[in-house]
Order: structure tokens, then C-alpha cells, then sequence
């Protein structure tokens, strides 16, 4: 008996392969853009503001402002580099406060050079040190941005450029589009400048306003997709009752290929390990051999049980032999931090992504104490011990409650191990059953030995 397809059933075959491959179309589109909302910081963003301060004879001097309203992502070393293309045919006169990577062709001036002719610049911070005469209020800091949540008063950086061949009003003047963000590498999506209400300054005595001739603001949104192909920690568990010690999982942040990819990892007992490392660049990740292949590992070990308290160690763990966290931070979402009541060696702030749900705490080093994370070596860990105070009504050891439901480093997503791996609590039931039994079987021996005896 032979199998007929009639082309109807063709056309159904075709119509179905087709609706497959939109619908998968559609949701990889879908989560791309998803991506960019982080359920823990909703509203995080990084926002560009623009204010044209004065007119000159050729256009105007602005104040581009960098300000980080995420709640703990913040931009580290070697900091934030700012790109843009002109409207029409602007150049920059001058900078204070930054600088454009690149001059460009400038051949056609005589007299006055600008700092910068590219239809494209790039511009980046100004290192430490830098001049005073050179220098604007929140300049000078070589791009590093500290996250809202942390460190409010370093959460901003700034720069003034004199633009010319530009427009002199605000009804001639042209907004840049195509704005990119590193920081310092890819992840930022920036949308198109708009238009918003005129900046205002308020005097020293804060007794008179002055404002923006005009403002424009441009907002850069994160992905972590689209920061790195993988994963950049992980996560392993334990506790004071299992001896199981749940490791990260394997291949979490990649897998090991020193075989197709020489020096994609280094082995942490190499005799060439300090040539290699003093030869790698500095910006260069070189991480240490290990099943998950991670830079960064977040242990969390429920330490000790209390009547009324119980106490968690959280060691984090630099891989990379090649890097350094300065202004690192930790957060965890778990249903007791609404009652936490001692972090003894790093610093808390409560975060409350869920309005009046109190289950998220950032944590960071203490500044000067260990708010440097070191590269992998003796001091390449930090650690601190938390104190929970137990809520009778939803406090339980049982199926893994203890443990974090979601944990970021930097800002970073953190793998998780898969929840049926958890450290479990010991069978009771199963224990004081073999205990029955076994008592149960002493009696039968002592009666057979009383009856026989």
C-alpha cells in the first residue's frame, strides 16, 4: 500500500513550513527587543543630554551631559566612548572636558584648525589630572560612571564642545542622529535625540534660574545579548545540611577548546602562567581553566540555623587573571530580604523593582576595605555573611528556599544551577522509618531470646 499526495496537502505542507519560519522570525525579533527590559531595574537607563548654552557667529557651545539612572549597572574602566553623525556639515571648534579620538580632515582650513572634522566623531572622558583650564564640572574621570544606586554623586559625566558651520537658532539648528554608546563595550542601544523643555540651572544661593537656549535628550537602553554572545558569571550552592556542593553549571560561560583555540583559557597550575599573564593585554580577558569557564563565580552557602536568625555566606570569585573589579555589586532577589538584619562586610541597599515587594538588595564592597575585586589569585575573592531573621509564615529549608531565585553581577545575569540540583533537605521520614524498623527488630530479638532462654 503506497502513500498519495494529492497538492493540496502540498500547499498545507508549504503554508505550515512558511508560518513556522515567520513565527520564528517574529519571536526571535520579539526577544531581541525584549532583552533590553531588565525586570529588576525597569526604568534603568542612560541618558544624554545636549544643551546649547550660547550662540556664536557660526553656531553654538553645548554641554553634552552622561547620566546613568540605572540602579546598578555602571560603566567601569576604560570607560565610555559617545559617537554621533551631523545633520549637515558641522565641525567641533573645541573641547573641554573631552576629546574627538580622531582630528579627520581638516585640509581645507587655513587660519583656525578645529579639533575635529569627521561627519562621525567619537568622542571619549578626560583622564585624572587633567588641567584645571581644561576641566568642566563632572569631567575628568577617564569615563568611569558610577550606577544611581551606589554612588549617586559620580553617576554623571560631562564635556563642552564649540560647534560650528551650524545652525544659530533653534529653528535653524540641525539634531545629530545615529547616537552610539560603549561602555566600554557594545551592549547600549541609543534611540533618535528629541526634543525636550529648555534645561535649568539654579545659582549658588538658589535664588535665581537661568536656563538652556534649547535641549535635546537621547536615551540608551541595555542587553546583555547584546553586550556578549555568553554569559559572564555563574552561580554554585551549598549548605551546613547536605554535604552535596552544587557547582556551577558545566560549560555556563562557554567550554573549554585549548584544543582547536590555544590560550582560550590558562591552567591555574601552568609553570608559564606569570609569562603569560605579564604578556596578555590588559584588556584582554584571559580566565582560568575551569567546567564553566566563567569569570566570575557567586557562592552561596546557608551557613547556620538559628532559633529566631539564619546566616548566609556569599563569596564572589574573580577568574580572570587579567582584570580587576573596581566598584563591583552584587544583587539578589530572595523572599527573606525584607527582613535581613546584619551585612557584615558589604554594604545593602534595598531595591524594589515591584513597588511595595521587598525582595531585591544590591550589595558592593566597602570602600578601601574590599571594594576592589582582584584579578584570580589569593586575593582575587570577597565575602560576607548575611543575618536573616525568619518570618514563621513563609521561613522553610525544604525544596531549595533558601537559595536565590535571580542574582547579577555588574549588572550581568548570573547562570543559575537547575533548580531540581539544589541542595535538598535529608529524608526524614525515610530516616525514622529505618529507625523504627530497626528498634522494632531489637525487641523481636530480645522477645525470641526471652521465649528461648
Amino acid at each position: 500500500m503506497g502513500f498519495c499526495f494529492s497538492p493540496s496537502s502540498r500547499s498545507v505542507s508549504v503554508f505550515s513550513n512558511t508560518s513556522v519560519l515567520l513565527v520564528l522570525l517574529l519571536s526571535g525579533t520579539f526577544f531581541a527587543f525584549t532583552e533590553a527590559y531588565d525586570p529588576l531595574d525597569p526604568n534603568g537607563n542612560i541618558t544624554i543630554r545636549w544643551d546649547i548654552m550660547s550662540w556664536t557667529p557660526d553656531g553654538y557651545v553645548a554641554v553634552v551631559t552622561i547620566f546613568n539612572f540605572q540602579q546598578y549597572r555602571h560603566i567601569q574602566a576604560p570607560g565610555w566612548s559617545l559617537g554621533w553623525t551631523w545633520a549637515k556639515k558641522e565641525v567641533i571648534w573645541s573641547m573641554v572636558g573631552g576629546q574627538a579620538t580622531e582630528q579627520g580632515d581638516c585640509s581645507k582650513y587655513k587660519g583656525n584648525i578645529p579639533h575635529c572634522c569627521k561627519k562621525n566623531p567619537t568622542v571619549v572622558d578626560l583622564l585624572p589630572g587633567t588641567p584645571y583650564n581644561q576641566q568642566i564640572a563632572n569631567c575628568c574621570k577617564g569615563g568611569v560612571i558610577s550606577s544611581w544606586a551606589q554612588d549617586p554623586a559620580n553617576a554623571a559625566s560631562a564635556f563642552q564642545l564649540s560647534v560650528g558651520n551650524a545652525g544659530t537658532t533653534n529653528k535653524t539648528v540641525r539634531l545629530p542622529k545615529n547616537f552610539t554608546l560603549k561602555a566600554p563595550g557594545p551592549g547600549y542601544t541609543c534611540g533618535p535625540a528629541k526634543v525636550v523643555k529648555p534645561t535649568k540651572f539654579a545659582t549658588q544661593d538658589k535664588r535665581r534660574f537661568t536656563q538652556a537656549l534649547m535641549t535635546w535628550n537621547v536615551t540608551c537602553t541595555y542587553s546583555q545579548f547584546l553586550a556578549q554572545k555568553t554569559p559572564t558569571c555563574c552561580v554554585s550552592l551549598s549548605s551546613f545540611y547536605n554535604d552535596t556542593v552544587v557547582s556551577c553549571p558545566t560549560c555556563a560561560c562557554g567550554c573549554q577548546n585549548n584544543a582547536t583555540q590555544p590560550g582560550s583559557c590558562v591552567e591555574p597550575n601552568s609553570p608559564y602562567l606569570a609569562s603569560v599573564v605579564s604578556n596578555a593585554g590588559r584588556n584582554s580577558p584571559l580566565i582560568q581553566c575551569t567546567s564553566h569557564m566563567c569569570p566570575i563565580r557567586v557562592h552561596w552557602h546557608v551557613k547556620l540555623n538559628y532559633v529566631e536568625y539564619w546566616r548566609v555566606k556569599v563569596t564572589i570569585t574573580n577568574f580572570n587573571y587579567n582584570m580587576n573589579y573596581s566598584q563591583w555589586n552584587l544583587v539578589v532577589q530572595h523572599p527573606n530580604f525584607d527582613n535581613l538584619t546584619e551585612s557584615f562586610s558589604f554594604n545593602y541597599k534595598s531595591l524594589t523593582p515591584y513597588a511595595a515587594i521587598n525582595d531585591t538588595a544590591m550589595l558592593w564592597g566597602i570602600q578601601f576595605y574590599n571594594d576592589l575585586l582582584m584579578e584570580d589569585g589569593p586575593s582575587g575573592n570577597v565575602q560576607s555573611e548575611l543575618l536573616f531573621r525568619k518570618d514563621a509564615s513563609t521561613f522553610t529549608f525544604d525544596k531549595g528556599w533558601a537559595f536565590p531565585r535571580r542574582i547579577y553581577f555588574n549588572g550581568d545575569n548570573c547562570v543559575m544551577p537547575p533548580p531540581d540540583a539544589y541542595p535538598s533537605l535529608p529524608n526524614a521520614s525515610i530516616q525514622w522509618g529505618v529507625s523504627r524498623f530497626s528498634l522494632a527488630l531489637i525487641l523481636l530479638v530480645l522477645l525470641l531470646h526471652l521465649v528461648l532462654f
